[in-house]
């Protein structure tokens, strides 16, 4: 047996598995929504509650390692329960490292479920995908009848910043959204670096960023989605409606661009979908 076999269950090779879990239940009280349930497993963690509007419930998802390895699998679960309000983002960006040499993956799985008349945000900062990534992320919301929901996925492929392009490794990405049971979106993307799907145009177009909002709950009006196009730059955002789901993307190449017009979208939606102006977590200013 060689020694990376025997130190396998130790958490090496192969075989390694290093696993975080987070479930959270929200539930309103009175006039404001309330942290009802918490469980948790390895080093996912929130910090307490804010209510800086009203009875809308902040919550800052704390990852304290900073970044995912080979074989780190995070998993978030938040049930929101009817009527209630609620805001989930997190304090700076997800990191997902090189793989090892055995290419184990890593990764997020994120799960949301809204009860009938529950509000949630969903808006974590983006996501750097470093080179030589082995990276998994999937997105499942399951909305009731009347629930309404926004929320957003950022991805960075490589540090553009510091010089380091994604040039090997590989990302696959799932976004589903479920609306009476009805699956009303369904996106799965596989990316390998230099691959075909990387450089045509029909693909990523040699970019690095992407991202997408997504907004359902209500029939958003023309005249939004013509407001929100005159608004954003043309070609690096797109928009889309169908079955009543509201699709803002982006493909570029700067995060900060791609940021920037995603809140810029937000404050647009937010008042139409929640009835209620945005409130920017403070944690994103520090």
């Amino acid at each position: 047996m060689s020694a990376t076999q025997s130190l396998a269950p130790q958490g090496y090779g192969a075989d390694r598995k290093w696993f975080a879990k987070l479930e959270l239940k929200l539930v309103p009280f009175v006039n404001k929504t309330h942290l009802k349930q918490l469980a948790f497993v390895g080093p996912l963690r929130i910090q307490r509650p804010f209510y800086p509007e009203d009875g809308v419930c902040h919550l800052y998802i704390l990852h304290p390692p900073g970044g995912l390895v080979s074989g780190d699998k995070l998993h978030i679960h938040a049930h929101c329960s009817a009527h209630s309000q609620s805001l989930l983002t997190t304090p700076s960006a997800g990191k997902i490292y090189g793989q090892d040499s055995d290419g184990v993956v890593q990764g997020q799985t994120v799960h949301l479920q809204l009860a009938d008349n529950a509000e949630c945000e969903w808006l974590p900062q983006e996501t750097l995908i470093f080179n030589n990534a082995n990276a998994e992320l999937d997105t499942r919301i399951e909305l009731a009848d009347t629930a309404r929901f926004i929320g957003w996925d950022l991805v960075c492929l490589g540090r553009p910043a510091s010089d380091a392009p994604f040039h090997q490794g590989q990302v696959k990405q799932r976004i589903r959204v479920w609306r009476n049971e009805r699956l009303v979106l369904n996106e799965h993307v596989q990316l390998s670096a230099g691959s075909e799907l990387q450089q045509a145009r029909v693909g990523f177009a040699g970019n690095n960023v992407f991202g997408t909002l997504l907004a359902t709950g209500v029939d958003f009006e023309p005249a939004l989605l013509e407001q929100l196009r005159q608004l954003l730059p043309s070609p690096e955002f797109s928009l889309t409606q169908r079955l009543g789901v509201l699709l803002v993307r982006y493909l570029g190449d700067n995060m900060n661009e791609c940021r920037a017009g995603m809140w810029q979208a937000w404050r647009v939606i937010r008042p139409v979908l929640l009835m209620r102006e945005v409130c920017i977590p403070r944690i994103w200013l520090t």
